[in-house]
C-alpha cells in the first residue's frame, strides 16, 4: 500500500508541475502585449520575473489553503490507512507545502524567463 501511495503521490507531483505550466505559460502569452509595453517603458528582467512569480505564489496560496483544508477532511476518512501518523499531521502538511511550492517555482521559471525575453518593439508592431 506504501508502494502505491508513493506511485500516487509522484504521479500527482508530475501532473501538478506539467498543469502549472500550461496555466502560467498560457498567462504569459496572453500578456505579452502588456509584458512587451512594460519592457519598453523601463521594466528589468528582475521586475517582470518577480511579477510573474508573483502571481504564481499567489495561485499556490490559493490552492494550499484549499488543500490543506481538504487533507484534513480526507485523513479523518482514512484514519485506519495512516500508521504511524495522526490525521492531521502538521509535519507533513508541512512537507507537501515546501514540495508543491519547490514543484510550482520550478514550472513557472521557463514562463517567467521567457516573458522576460519578449522584445518590445515586437509586440508593439503587433498590437
Amino acid at each position: 500500500m506504501a508502494t502505491l501511495s508513493g506511485f500516487y503521490g509522484t504521479l500527482a507531483a508530475v501532473l501538478a508541475m506539467v498543469g502549472i505550466y500550461g496555466i502560467i505559460s498560457y498567462m504569459v502569452v496572453r500578456r505579452r502585449n502588456e509584458i512587451g509595453v512594460r519592457i519598453a517603458l523601463g521594466a528589468g528582467k528582475i521586475s517582470i520575473l518577480g511579477m510573474i512569480l508573483r502571481e504564481t505564489l499567489i495561485l499556490l496560496g490559493i490552492g494550499l489553503v484549499a488543500g490543506t483544508g481538504l487533507a484534513a477532511v480526507a485523513g479523518n476518512a482514512a484514519r485506519a490507512m495512516l500508521f504511524g501518523l495522526e490525521p492531521f499531521d502538521p509535519l507533513s502538511l508541512a512537507l507537501a507545502a515546501a514540495g508543491l511550492t519547490l514543484i510550482a517555482m520550478a514550472a513557472s521559471a521557463i514562463p517567467a524567463v521567457r516573458a522576460a525575453d519578449v522584445d518590445p518593439v515586437e509586440m508593439l508592431r503587433e498590437e
